[in-house]
Parts: structure tokens; sequence; C-alpha cells
């Protein structure tokens, strides 16, 4: 697999560089910062790229917003995040937007090298992968499980088609149903799964990452792993 890393710390940029092609993986660029993002990109050609949240020159939300700006770009290019701490605006806006495989970590997963190595080989595989701290934060520590078993098994089927980043119009064409049936379903999901209309509208990403955190697409720690 071809690998492109953007990681401002010199020692994790390297360690994984080291830690990747010692499993066999190619790290085809290992970049500093983001300015040169989309040249490396459309030179090398990865399969998968890293990416720090946190960049310079600010080492605000440089490396989130070149991960939103690949993904519209080039939305079949899997994308890992990883960050020191739990962003979560950051975390609903990448869920948000549309593009294929995605993972958000915290770095402290990267301790964990066989872990982490699954995680990426998933991610490029076409798997979305979040934390269980992001996860977590994001739903409030509600309970997921309680909340999933409301549903009936057609909003649990839409449910798992808004997880895959689908729209409205995508998911009635994939279920042969009308759109406004569709949206009745996802009004009575969102419902029973406790998520309030709200002035940042992310209920259609909370309703995401609880199908995540139940279908178990996120690395599990603790007795559960």
């Amino acid at each position: 697999m071809r690998i492109l890393i953007c990681e401002d710390s010199v020692l994790l940029r390297e360690g994984l560089v080291r830690l990747l092609e010692d499993v066999g993986h190619k790290v085809v660029s290992a970049l500093p910062d983001a300015s040169g993002l989309d040249a490396a990109i459309a030179a090398s050609a990865p399969d998968l790229c890293i990416l720090d949240v946190r960049l310079p020159p600010t080492r605000t939300d440089e490396g989130i917003r070149a991960a939103l700006r690949v993904r519209q770009a080039r939305p079949d290019l899997p994308i890992l995040v990883l960050s020191q701490y739990v962003e979560e605006r950051y975390a609903s806006d990448l869920i948000a937007g549309r593009g294929g495989a995605l993972g958000y970590l915290l770095k402290d997963r990267v301790a964990d090298v066989a872990e982490f190595v699954q995680t990426v080989e998933r991610i490029a595989a076409g798997a979305t992968v979040f934390d269980p701290e992001v996860v977590a934060q994001l739903l409030g520590r509600r309970s997921s499980d309680e909340r999933m078993q409301r549903l009936t098994d057609r909003e649990s089927t839409v449910l798992a088609l808004i997880a895959e980043g689908k729209s409205n119009q995508a998911i009635a064409q994939a279920l042969f149903v009308t759109e406004g049936s569709v949206e009745k379903h996802i009004t009575s999901l969102f419902q029973k799964l406790d998520l309030e209309p709200d002035e940042s509208g992310n209920r259609r990403v909370l309703a995401a990452l609880a199908h995540i955190a139940h279908s178990g697409d996120a690395p599990q720690t603790g007795e559960n792993r």
C-alpha cells in the first residue's frame, strides 16, 4: 500500500514511516505541513493519507481543513486523521462531508502498533473507523445499544446508509422507496435515538456515529478488546 503522511512532529512522522515500512507498506511522501499536500497527492498517487489535525503555521485547524479539501477533491481517497485530543467539531465536519473511507484516531492509539497497523489497513480497504473516545464524546457518552434497539429493521437499514454518507435521494433509490418515505424514517430514528434538533445541524452526524459505535467499526478498548 502507498501511504502519504502529513505530520509536523518529526519524531512521530519518522516513527510512522518506519512502522509502516517495516510491515511492508511504502510511504511515498512524509510532509511536515499541508502546504505541499495537493501537489504530493497528485505526484505520488497514494492509496491512503494520514493527516495530523493541527499543522503549522498556526497549529489550529490546517490539517482538518486539508483533510476536508482532499475528501472533496478526491472522495475515493481513504483518509486517516490523527489528533492529540478529541476535536468534536472537526470530527463532525469530517463525517458529515462526502467522501470515502475515513478514520479518526487519537495519537495514543499509535502506541499499540499491531492495532494501529490493522486500523490503517482496514481504512485503506474501505472501512470507517472512529476512536472510541471520539464516538463517546460526540454521543455525549450515552448508551448507544439501548437506543439502537428501539429502531425498526427499516430504520436500521436507513441509518446504515446514512453512516455510509448517502443522501436521502440515494437512500430512496437503494431501497426503492420515495424520498418522502426516507424522510419519515429519518425523522423517526432521530426521535428514537434522542437526537433533538440543534443549531449545528449535526443530528445526521451523531446518528451515523451511533451506528458506527453499535456495529463495532470503531476500535475497541479495555475489556472489550
